[in-house]
């Protein structure tokens, strides 16, 4: 696939909740856009070097545009900020063919279980898996109900009766009650997930308890874990393969940083940990894994890492580089 930036312009910014909008973007000469399946993102290049990753989150039959939807984060480090104060109706935005991380996987039935904006990806889940006329149903989770998106949309939908919506603002029945859900569920369920950490670690968790097949939970975050303080890294050195350079990383910065800073370019879009983009081989060393995107298997492999925020247990790490 060419790495190729697409041209496109936001044809519409809508509110969909609060702090919450979406963006239609449609090419700039009129072409078709890639096409994508479910539980696919983009990279968006919101300016000064800002890159970001936000789910495709309409029908993926459609090829005249993608839809996404943007969290204001009172946390954010720059990207959601400037889409939503910067990002207007008319805009002209770079943004990266669809990549899938997230995909369905076929299933006899599928359960969607959604945390706040992580309605996106499992929206364009919803809206496949309708088409398909496959069996399925949906959990929606909001903090309240002027806080979840994409509420008309859904109630407007083919599969509205397969959806549920829980708002912690709300009584306890309303409240989702997965382990009495994962309790009634047949075994061959296949379970999407996709939130805050809090969510997907209760969800996780209720999972384990039920002794779900870890092959049929299939999840994604949106935002990553907070990582040890920097007080408590220690520096340590890297190594690139190709040229023999050594470089130092303080306890107050990472590979990324450093590394881009000496002008060796890695590409990087989360910078959490979260979406892979970064993952770098390891040739010698063992890493210290702090990254969301590898399984457990893959980083006990020790022979790739995330430079954006991995650190190492040796005192050195030689990288494919």
């Amino acid at each position: 696939m060419s790495t190729a930036l697409l041209q496109v312009r936001v044809a519409q910014r809508c509110n969909e909740a609060e702090d919450i909008c979406s963006y239609e973007l449609v090419s700039v000469n009129g072409a078709e856009l890639p096409p994508f399946t479910a539980g696919a993102h983009i990279d968006v290049h919101v300016g000064d070097g800002l890159v970001r990753q936000y789910s495709l989150c309409n029908p993926p039959h459609e090829r005249h545009r993608y839809l996404i939807g943007v969290l204001r984060d009172p946390a954010s480090r720059g990207g959601s900020r400037a889409m939503h104060e910067q990002v207007q109706t008319g805009a002209t935005l770079q943004i990266s063919a669809p990549k899938n991380h997230f995909p369905l996987a076929e299933a006899s039935r599928s359960l969607l279980l959604a945390g706040g904006i992580g309605v996106t990806p499992v929206l364009a889940m919803a809206e496949a898996l309708s088409a398909q006329g496959a069996p399925f149903e949906m959990h929606y989770c909001a903090r309240s109900p002027e806080r979840a998106a994409f509420r008309d949309r859904i109630a407007a939908s083919a599969f509205a009766p397969q959806v549920h919506f829980h708002y912690d603002s709300g009584d306890a029945a309303q409240k989702l009650d997965l382990p009495a859900l994962l309790a009634g569920l047949d075994r061959g369920t296949h379970i999407y997930l996709c939130g805050p950490q809090g969510f997907i670690d209760y969800v996780k968790g209720c999972a384990k308890a039920h002794d779900w097949p870890q092959e049929q939970v299939h999840l994604e975050y949106f935002g990553a874990a907070v990582a040890p303080a920097a007080g408590g890294d220690q520096p340590f050195e890297v190594k690139l393969a190709s040229s023999g350079k050594v470089y130092t990383i303080p306890a107050d910065s990472t590979v990324l940083r450093v590394l881009n800073d000496a002008g060796v370019f890695i590409p990087a879009s989360c910078e959490q940990g979260v979406c892979g983009t970064c993952l770098t081989r390891v040739l010698d060393g063992v890493p210290d894994h702090r990254d969301l995107y590898l399984e457990e298997a893959e980083q006990a492999a020790n022979d790739q890492f995330t430079p954006c925020c991995s650190r190492s247990k040796t005192a050195m790490l030689t990288l494919d580089l």
